[in-house]
């Protein structure tokens, strides 16, 4: 019996052996790949991203001559966009839900969530939880990315375009941009269109007031109007 029982304990110590020298690779590794953060809220590794180097680059910067911020961390920055399809006509064909988050996901490079109503309304035949809508919520890497596709690629696409309205701030500094159609991004092919709808593009920023907010994207690129 003495030594049954000691065979046991030497092969209950073995793979307790092994698993403490895999423990130890993985959380090595973990910490040696961890990134670093950075004021933009985007790590050094997560790629090239050119609107992101103009910031550094060139915004910060000015926006520190402008107001005579002290410190580069007092610099407004753009924390994330949302981009909000709603569907009303959803809830009369399901199809072109699914359709609206295709093209969602295809313009902006995440995939989307499926908003729903929160209430019932009679008069709009709406039931609560119905989907209605999509939305995606982008940061880092990705919100560059988008961005400057919106301001190069995008908003140039729109016919008689005379620039953006400066007033649609929230007080905060935070922009709210309205878009007619989604047929302006070139993703998206126009044979393969189920409806032709609109989207409400939020830019967050840190932006204290609504001064710093519009300098802060006026110096990225955003085309106001004068």
């Amino acid at each position: 019996m003495a030594k049954s029982d000691e065979k046991h304990v030497a092969k209950d110590k073995k793979p307790v052996v092994k698993r403490e020298g895999k423990a130890d690779s993985k959380s090595s590794a973990k910490t040696v790949a961890k990134p670093a953060a950075t004021h933009d809220g985007a790590p050094d590794t997560s790629g090239p991203a050119r609107l992101r180097d103009h910031y550094r680059k060139a915004v910060i910067p000015a926006l520190m001559k402008e107001f005579s911020y002290r410190n580069p961390m007092q610099v407004p920055r753009v924390e994330c966009i949302v981009v909000n399809v709603g569907m009303g006509k959803a809830t009369q064909n399901g199809k072109l839900l699914d359709s609206a988050v295709n093209e969602l996901g295809v313009i902006t490079g995440q995939r989307p969530v499926v908003t729903r109503a929160r209430k019932a309304i009679a008069n709009f035949k709406l039931r609560q939880g119905l989907p209605i809508g999509t939305k995606v919520t982008l940061r880092g890497k990705t919100m560059y990315e988008f961005l400057d596709r919106l301001l190069t690629a995008a908003l140039p696409r729109i016919r008689d375009f005379k620039g953006i309205s400066p007033k649609a701030f929230d007080g905060r500094g935070n922009y709210t941009l309205g878009l007619k159609e989604q047929l302006i991004f070139p993703e998206i092919k126009y044979d393969s269109v189920e409806s032709i709808h609109g989207m409400d593009i939020t830019i967050v920023t840190s932006a204290r007031t609504n001064e710093e907010g519009k300098t802060l994207l006026k110096e990225m690129g955003m085309p106001f109007r004068a």
